[in-house]
């Protein structure tokens, strides 16, 4: 099972926080402490580690040879960390934050540290269109990237349907049918033109 999803820069700021199970302690403490484990790390290592530092915040395994797990990616300024256990295979993990990035790197157009911190709500359902309950639900960034624009079309089609002031392009003036902006609806409607 999947436990947790970071994202922080190389500072150690956590850009992206998700965790699939409670914790015993501060999530801000965990993250020190995780970043204390992979930052230290040379880049000729590999990219898992056993974790047993972590047992204080996520609590002991039930069987004693089992360990946490911390499976990590670095790009350019961002770690990309999956908290584990010993039911998940460490390389399929290496390949899931693959397909992660892949599809962050598709809906942003090459994801940058900026793209989370502005976008934190679009990268939450990116995260949840592969993971959800700490299950890995989709691997092919087809489908998710698909998933993701349908979603936010419908977003937008929501909004321009509760909003009258987004229909701006494609409604008809009074002036033989020519687009209208929505500063220009909202004055007809103050002052009764076209309401006939």
């Amino acid at each position: 099972m999947i436990h947790a999803v970071l994202i922080f820069n190389t500072s150690g700021v956590p850009r992206l926080t998700k965790f699939y199970t409670p914790l015993h302690q501060s999530s801000q403490t965990l993250i020190q402490k995780i970043f204390s484990l992979i930052s230290v790390r040379p880049a000729g290592l590999c990219n898992f580690l056993d974790a047993p530092e972590l047992e204080a915040f996520l609590g002991p395994k039930d069987d004693t040879d089992e360990r946490w797990r911390v499976v990590y990616r670095n790009y350019a300024t961002l770690y990309f960390v999956f908290v584990v256990d010993g039911a998940e295979s460490e390389l399929g993990i290496l390949d899931l934050i693959q397909v992660f990035v892949e599809a962050l790197d598709r809906a942003f157009e090459n994801v940058c540290e900026l793209d989370l911190v502005f976008h934190f709500d679009e990268a939450h359902h990116i995260l949840a269109e592969v993971i959800q309950g700490g299950l890995v639900l989709e691997t092919n960034v087809d489908e998710i990237s698909n998933s993701v624009q349908q979603a936010a079309k419908a977003r937008r089609e929501s909004f321009a349907s509760a909003n009258p002031l987004s229909l701006g392009s494609g409604v008809g003036g009074p002036r033989g049918g020519s687009l209208q902006t929505p500063l220009g609806w909202l004055t007809d409607r103050l002052t009764g033109v076209g309401a006939r």
